[in-house]
């Protein structure tokens, strides 16, 4: 399947998801990865936060993973909160994954074709530099 571009297939990909694990998850209010998360969750979406600093806390109802491997069952969206220089870093454990997540969505400023690139060739679909809140939020207004 096409990487979603359009608002459209973003929708699609949305009404799809249920479980998002969120890498590079925070506790910090004021940080992207933290309000993302806790929009998305007030949504309805299960949000599972993947941060090795922060392992012993719990937020959004679920504790800190280490990593995306210790994360139990399905993946449906991984939301990447990670500069891009640390994404090759994660590119093992995002082909890794069994069963693959849906997709693997770099947030608002986090671009590496490179990894989108060997990602897509293992058949995951990658969206780069684009907000989950922004979109999901335009999604709703369109309704």
């Amino acid at each position: 399947m096409p990487d979603p571009t359009a608002l459209s297939d973003v929708a699609d990909l949305f009404a799809s998801v249920r479980t998002i694990a969120v890498l590079g998850a925070h506790v910090q209010g004021f940080r992207p990865a933290c309000y993302v998360p806790d929009y998305l969750h007030a949504q309805g979406y299960r949000i599972l936060p993947v941060n090795p600093t922060l392992v012993g806390e719990t937020a959004w109802g679920e504790p800190f993973r280490a990593t995306l491997a210790d994360v139990p069952g399905p993946i449906d969206l991984v939301d990447v909160f990670r500069r891009p220089d640390q994404l090759p870093g994660h590119e093992a454990e995002l082909l890794a994954l069994d069963p693959p997540p849906q997709a693997v969505w770099f947030q608002l400023g986090i671009r590496h074709d490179a990894v989108a690139e060997r990602l897509r060739a293992a058949g995951l679909r990658v969206i780069q530099d684009r907000c989950t809140l922004a979109d999901h939020r335009a999604l709703a207004a369109r309704r």
